[in-house]
């Protein structure tokens, strides 16, 4: 069995299931510095590990900050916020230049994340929220990035009755994306309205759109009462990012809050489960850390919690694959 999966890992097999097709699966990026395949890591890792700025956020820094120390502490894309991004045009800067910045860091924009409505019941809520939505697929185009964020906002009940009615939503901002360039990722919040994998594939394959795609996290899956077990039901090669994070035995799960999340390999995470299985589905896109553990922010340098995020999260995809 030890042999068997060190193959798989240095071969960089995949074998993906039958979930929202393999249209995903060839997507590339020329970023220097680094491999051009969107689904393309290190010479070892058959996974980039990037980071979402949510990590540091509690240090208050700029964008332009945010992406140079990203860069300095080894990780190979970044997510970064829209309203970051919008801070610093209002400030007098421009796309052009965080975009240049990211090529000249050897980052690849992994993702945009981002708030806007678009789920909402109430119409005119819901047309603003498109509206948001359109402006920052147009942000996330215009700085080099093919992915945003789409968790669900404007709801406060989950019914699963309109199933076909939410897949509409989706797909309306699916069918946006195709004329922007940037693919909406429908994600999944553990204590949101959205919070069972069953549901957010549904959704996503209710659309019949090609490039529906779901946003999954590791701590949102299990604060959710998800079973990692289902994840072999998932096509990986459809998922271009995934939120890696860790999670404590206490609180109980139920109580957990987002900032109760802690570095990959310091809770109860079962990585060598989640890890192999997200593998043998045919995922290679980004790890991407997401905390927002205060406790971090108030005890250590942001350098710090940068390297221990990046040496972490490199620690258990390595003790996961052996």
């Amino acid at each position: 069995m030890l042999g068997k999966k060190i193959s798989r890992r240095d071969m960089l097999l995949t074998t993906g299931s039958a979930f929202l097709g393999s249209a995903f699966a060839e997507w590339t990026s020329c970023i220097p510095g680094k491999k051009n395949s969107m689904n393309a890591s290190s010479d070892k890792r058959p996974f980039r590990v990037s980071l979402n700025v949510s990590t540091i956020s509690g240090y208050k820094l700029s964008v332009q900050q945010q992406i140079a120390l990203c860069a300095e502490a080894g990780f190979e894309g970044i997510e970064l916020w829209t309203r970051d991004v919008q801070a610093f045009v209002d400030q007098g800067g421009s796309y052009e230049e965080l975009s240049k910045q990211l090529k000249e860091s050897g980052l690849l924009l992994e993702n945009m994340i981002g708030f806007a409505a678009w789920f909402a019941d109430d119409p005119l809520k819901r047309e603003e929220g498109l509206k948001q939505m359109r402006h920052d697929m147009e942000m996330t185009s215009r700085l080099g990035g093919k992915f945003i964020a789409a968790p669900v906002q404007g709801i406060t009940h989950f019914d699963r009755s309109q199933l076909f009615e939410y897949a509409e939503r989706y797909k309306a901002i699916l069918k946006l994306g195709n004329a922007i360039g940037v693919t909406p990722i429908l994600e999944l919040w553990g204590a949101g309205v959205l919070n069972q994998l069953s549901d957010t594939i549904a959704i996503a394959i209710a659309t019949g759109h090609p490039q529906a795609s779901v946003l999954l996290d590791f701590y949102h899956l299990y604060r959710g009462g998800n079973s990692f077990d289902s994840l072999h039901l998932v096509n990986g090669k459809a998922l271009p990012v995934l939120h890696i994070n860790d999670y404590p035995d206490l609180p109980p799960r139920e109580k957990l809050k987002d900032s109760d999340r802690v570095f990959p390999g310091d809770g109860i995470c079962p990585f060598k489960k989640i890890i192999p299985l997200l593998y043998d589905s045919g995922f290679q896109g980004a790890l991407s850390v997401e905390l927002f553990n205060k406790g971090y922010w108030e005890s250590m340098d942001v350098k710090e919690v940068l390297k221990m995020s990046y040496e972490k999260t490199i620690g258990v995809i390595n003790d996961s694959l052996v």
